[in-house]
């Protein structure tokens, strides 16, 4: 596993993640551990769209979408 000190950090910003961390019952650093990972987690804007654009256009056709539309109304 990889090592991560941040430094430098605003005492405002410790003091908030102190006091969430002392909220859910855990440890600053499992704390910190997790919303980290959660960072990493999230894609950007950029990824999802690059993913998007990876999977290509759908070909589907205005006479599939009424045909699909009106075999649901008739159930």
């Amino acid at each position: 596993m990889g090592l991560i000190q941040v430094r430098n950090v605003p005492e405002d910003v410790h003091r908030t993640l102190k006091v969430r961390a002392a909220a859910e019952g855990t440890s600053l650093s499992d704390y910190v551990l997790r919303e980290v990972t959660r960072a990493a987690r999230t894609p950007t804007p950029e990824e999802l769209d690059a993913r998007i654009r990876a999977r290509g256009r759908a070909q589907v056709s205005t006479a599939d979408i009424l045909e699909a539309r009106d075999a649901g109304r008739r159930g």
